[in-house]
């Protein structure tokens, strides 16, 4: 699900919000230019309140209604590409270190909204961590920075988060309705869903073409069901930033495909940053912009247009195809 959680950041050290020449490598000046993807996707013109209500169930309902508009307008009421607040996340000398063992050191990127952005590397490389990073769940060092188009701090970005593997009951009777609604009910589920917020998650499945898993019991799903859903619940609401941990590990060879060029339509749609941790370069290298190959630290990456002519980025790249 989109959270807003802020990370540890840095407010005396300007991390130099540009895309630098070297991908991977920031740019030492620290000044902001006009490089880069300028985001065109825009944030929801605040909506005027509901209707008046009479009744205490009926102002539950527009309730609701009213919080799950405030959700789903961010595809519809638009903002020109420069008013965006959200543009670009910037990692500068992160790391993570438990029982005095880096796990990550000095991983350095700018990645601006609208790109694909493809993590590649070996098991305990750290790519998995570095997502956690990024959300706040284990202390890191180094600096964690969400900047707008005018190189500005952004406090706490929506950010869309997708684990490996949803934890849950299997013999549990929830259905994909009820675990989709849990997230933004005020009521439990097992008191039924109002309509507009069934409503609601129909509009959720729509975007990753699942509209017909919403009464189907959660443990009875396929893996390539479940994780449809779980991608549904990272975008309610639709975030700045998606995370997507190994979504496709569970999945034969056309789920993974049909999975990340999903998840590209959505980029697409969205405007979204979508940092995708993979082990399969050579189907996602066909919807990802960028890649990058991180063991510990970034060893290369860039556009995915030059990673196999770059000589800097040659060796590393045979590697991924080796793994992949």
């Amino acid at each position: 699900m989109a959270t807003g959680n802020e990370p540890k950041q840095n407010p005396e050290k300007n991390p130099g919000l540009s895309l630098p020449d070297n991908p991977g490598t920031p740019d030492q000046s620290g000044t902001p230019k006009q490089q880069g993807h300028a985001c065109k996707y825009e944030y929801a013109v605040p909506q005027p309140a509901g209707n008046a209500v009479t009744s205490s169930d009926n102002a539950e309902s527009a309730a609701e209604e009213n919080s799950e508009q405030e959700k789903t307008d961010h595809s519809h009421a638009m903002l020109p590409a420069w008013q965006h607040p959200f543009h670009l996340l910037a990692l500068e000398n992160l790391t993570v270190t438990r029982s005095q063992q880096n796990l990550i050191e000095n991983v350095s990127l700018h990645i601006h909204c609208g790109n694909l952005v493809a993590l590649i590397g070996p098991n305990g490389g750290g790519k998995s961590t570095l997502l956690k990073a990024i959300i706040g769940e284990i202390p890191s060092t180094g600096t964690i920075r969400f900047g707008d188009t005018e190189g500005k701090t952004i406090q706490r970005p929506r950010i869309g988060y997708m684990p490996q593997q949803l934890l849950f009951d299997r013999q549990s009777p929830l259905t994909v309705a009820d675990f989709l609604a849990a997230s933004g009910s005020r009521r439990p589920v097992f008191f039924g869903l109002s309509q507009s917020r069934r409503n609601h998650v129909l509009k959720l499945l729509a975007q990753v073409e699942a509209e017909n898993l919403l009464d189907k019991r959660l443990g009875d799903l396929s893996g390539g069901e479940l994780q449809r859903v779980s991608l549904a619940f990272a975008l309610d609401p639709i975030p700045d930033i998606l995370l997507l941990d190994e979504p496709v590990a569970a999945l034969d060879k056309t789920g993974r495909a049909l999975f990340y060029k999903l998840v590209a339509q959505l980029r697409e749609r969205y405007d979204l940053l979508t940092l995708i941790v993979s082990h399969e370069f050579n189907v996602i290298r066909q919807y990802a912009t960028h890649a990058y190959y991180l063991d510990r630290t970034i060893r290369a990456g860039g556009p995915i247009s030059w990673l196999e002519s770059d000589p800097q980025t040659a060796q590393w790249f045979a590697a991924i195809k080796e793994e992949a």
